[in-house]
Order: C-alpha cells, then sequence, then structure tokens
C-alpha cells in the first residue's frame, strides 16, 4: 500500500506540471490579478495525501500546523479557524467570556478600531452588543497613530482592536503599551501581515490575541482557513471552547477522558457526573478548520520566507518604476517596520486632472486588476449607518480613501514582466494626462 500511495503522490506531481506550465505573458491579454495563491506541485500532492487518507474532519495536520505555526511566530498557542472572519470573531468573542470575571467585555462596553478597513475587523464589536470608536488613519501608510488611539480612549473603552493596512503595520509596540498602561484588551488583527515585523519583532505578537487569514488572497493559503494566536492560556481555552461548540471539555475529537475525571464533573445546574464532553460553558459556534486545510497549511508555511521576500520585491520594484510620478500619492512603509507588503496602494490627489475611476478603467481595460481599499469609511457604509458607534477627531483621510484610492497587486506570482508592464501603463496614462 505506501508503494502504491508514493506511486500516487508521483502521477499528481506529474500532473502539476502539466496543468501549471506557465504561458508567456501577453501585455493587455494576461490577467494581472491584484491577488492570489502561489501553489506548486507539493501543495497539490498534500491535498491529496490528505484526501487518500481520508482526513476530512480536523487531525494531525491540524494540529502539527497549529504547533508549527505559534512556534514560527514565537507564540505558545495558536488555533486553526474556518477563516480569517471568524477568527476575528472567536478572538474578541473571548474577551466576553464570564472566566475573566470583573474583566470581561459586556454590552456597551467601547472598541477602538479604525474607519478606512476590513468589515469583519469591525463586525465582531457590533455583534457583541459593543460600541466601536472609529478614528482616522493616515495616507500613505494607511494606518492610524498612536496619537489618535490615545485620544480617542474614554471613560467606556475597554479594547483596541485594528488592522495592519496591507501589511504594513501600524504603531503596534506604541498601541500595545497604551492597552497595557489603560487596562485595555488589544486584538491585533494580523490577517494582511504575516512576515511583517515592526522594530524587529513579528506583527501578531503585541496583542493579548491576534488573527491570521488564510484565504487565497494571504500570504499564506488553505483555500479557506484562519487561525488565532495567544500566549495566554486563559484566552487560548477560551478560544478553543468557544470555536468547538462551545463545550468546556478539551479532548480531541475520537479522544476520551484525557482529564481522568469525564464523569466525575458538576458544572452549572447539571447532575454530578453529567458527560464532561457534553457540558458547555460558552454560547459557541463550530468554526474549525480541516486535515484538507491544514495539509495545505504545512506546506505552505515551508515557503512563507520565500513568499514574503516575493512580496517585498514586487513591492520594491512598483515604488522604484512609479517614483515622481505627479498626482499620486505613493505608499510608505511605517517608520521602524519592515512590511510583507499585501497590495500596493495609490490615492490620487484631489484636484488631479484624472479621477481615480478613470485611472482605474484605463489599467483594468489593460487587464491590470485593480481593488479599493476595501470598504473605505465604514461609517458610510449601509450596514453600520445606523449602527451605535462613536467617532473620535474628524475621518478626513478616510473619506478621501473611500473616493480616490485603491491598490494593485505585489503577490509572489507576479513576474517582473507584469510588474514593469503595471509601472508603463501607469506612466502612460498620468503622462497623457499630466
Amino acid at each position: 500500500m505506501p508503494d502504491e500511495k508514493a506511486f500516487i503522490l508521483d502521477e499528481v506531481r506529474r500532473y502539476h506540471k502539466q496543468v501549471a506550465d506557465e504561458m508567456p505573458f501577453v501585455p493587455g491579454v494576461t490577467e494581472i490579478w491584484p491577488s492570489g495563491a502561489t501553489l506548486d506541485a507539493d501543495d497539490r500532492a498534500a491535498l491529496v495525501e490528505a484526501a487518500l487518507d481520508m482526513r476530512i474532519a480536523a487531525g494531525p495536520s491540524s494540529r502539527m500546523f497549529e504547533s508549527r505555526f505559534a512556534r514560527r511566530l514565537g507564540l505558545r498557542k495558536a488555533h486553526l479557524t474556518n477563516s480569517g472572519s471568524s477568527a476575528n470573531l472567536l478572538a474578541l468573542t473571548a474577551l466576553t467570556s464570564p472566566t475573566l470575571g470583573e474583566r470581561r467585555l459586556a454590552p456597551g462596553d467601547e472598541v477602538i478600531t479604525v474607519a478606512a478597513g476590513f468589515p469583519t475587523t469591525v463586525n465582531p464589536i457590533v455583534q457583541n452588543g459593543l460600541v466601536p470608536v472609529f478614528i482616522d488613519v493616515e495616507l500613505g501608510t494607511y494606518n492610524t497613530t498612536a496619537e489618535r488611539v490615545a485620544a480617542a480612549i474614554g471613560p467606556k473603552t475597554r479594547a483596541i482592536m485594528i488592522a495592519h493596512a496591507l501589511g504594513n503595520p501600524f504603531e503596534v509596540e506604541e498601541v500595545a503599551q497604551l492597552a497595557q498602561d489603560h487596562d485595555l484588551f488589544f486584538v491585533e488583527d494580523n490577517c494582511d501581515a504575516v512576515g511583517t515585523t515592526y522594530r524587529g519583532r513579528n506583527t501578531g505578537t503585541f496583542g493579548d490575541l491576534s488573527t491570521v487569514s488564510f484565504y487565497p488572497a494571504h500570504h499564506l493559503t488553505m483555500g479557506e482557513g484562519g487561525c488565532v494566536l495567544t500566549s495566554n492560556l486563559k484566552l487560548a481555552r477560551v478560544v478553543e471552547s468557544l470555536r468547538d461548540w462551545g463545550r468546556d471539555c478539551w479532548c480531541e475529537p475520537g479522544k476520551n477522558n484525557t482529564c481522568f475525571k469525564r464523569f466525575d464533573y458538576q458544572l452549572g445546574d447539571l447532575p454530578h457526573g453529567y458527560d464532561h464532553k457534553y457540558i458547555f460553558s460558552h454560547i459557541g459556534y463550530n468554526l474549525k478548520a480541516t486535515d484538507l486545510q491544514a495539509a495545505l497549511g504545512l506546506t505552505q508555511l515551508g515557503k512563507l520566507d520565500e513568499f514574503t521576500a516575493a512580496r517585498r520585491r514586487n513591492w520594491r520594484r512598483l515604488r522604484e518604476g512609479l517614483a515622481g510620478l505627479p498626482h499620486l500619492i505613493l505608499p510608505e512603509p511605517t517608520r521602524d517596520s519592515d512590511p510583507s507588503w499585501f497590495g500596493f496602494v495609490l490615492t490620487v490627489r484631489p484636484g488631479s486632472p484624472f479621477t481615480r475611476a478613470e485611472l482605474v478603467d484605463f489599467l483594468e481595460g489593460r487587464k491590470i486588476g485593480t481593488r479599493r481599499l476595501f470598504a473605505g469609511n465604514l461609517t458610510r457604509q449601509p450596514a453600520y449607518v445606523h449602527q451605535p458607534h462613536r467617532v473620535v477627531g474628524d475621518l478626513t483621510n478616510s473619506d478621501l480613501i473611500t473616493e480616490h484610492t485603491f491598490w494593485i497587486g505585489v503577490y509572489p506570482a507576479l513576474t517582473d514582466e507584469m510588474l514593469d508592464y503595471v509601472i508603463s501603463s501607469v506612466k502612460e496614462f498620468v503622462g497623457a494626462r499630466g
């Protein structure tokens, strides 16, 4: 049987080579995507091997990935989830756990976040009956500042939850210090920034909890998937319970009596001896990932350094190629950081002889894919207009981003030829209208 399995996996790699042969790049014809997964023969074989072993639920690959990923970031615990959005929901919901006593977040408490971002950083705040406090960001870095966070702290503030913008970190060390000084929880949304460092330290390691996404657009992919990380074992236990139906038991699926007292608990109003596998200490979900996803994640994790280097190289090529162009605000890394870039952000200056829409239409017409900076100013989105929230300061830059900003790709599969075509296209458009 092992020989037969090895034969099948060899055939899978051979098949990958057949179907993955790259077609030559044809300017204006070949799609240049803003993001996408970079997958090789090992990734395809890993998926097939997990399928051959019928590992259809969370199992050994999931546990191995959690251990290796936590170790890679220098944290104690990682819990795989079915998406980065679920990771955000789990991370913030964990802070409402009764096990935290008086520190737990309660409905009406405020959580500081930014107005210009992705909805699922903010949705868990609203879904838990908490109040988002929106602050503005800077143009160029597209992140907020510790100064803005400090100004937003009020008598009802209990937590901070902010995402690093397109791989570029906010002043995360300073924000973590603010959280500590004011006894606030801090959730670090690291979904777009795996591999980024701030003052030599990995992002995703500053918060009480951090989150990651493994959607195909992200630095590593499992197709779908996400992760919650922490070094706080109490919070890790809460995250695991919430992810796994809210149960109190910590046995792995298929295992029993890890605690040696399965029928010797008395919790809640249940009778003594009620089966611990069916005692629920949280109002939870089922947000687990599968071994098929984790098997892919393991092969992807081994290429993280290579992917990060490619993203930095591609971003630098675009930045150098577009330097000096009028009418455009080019992106800048946050000081003291080394971003693992998710995208390359461009903002058309107000009053320019062309609009963002005109530049985007031109690029899209040349098969150069673009994306908005997610939701723009979230307070203007229909889902949030009537939701309770507070705004501190003006949201001038968030409004400007809504009107004038977009981004293009830097992911590893983009070639120099593709990037040079993007550069020449932007230059041609701006030059013709300058």
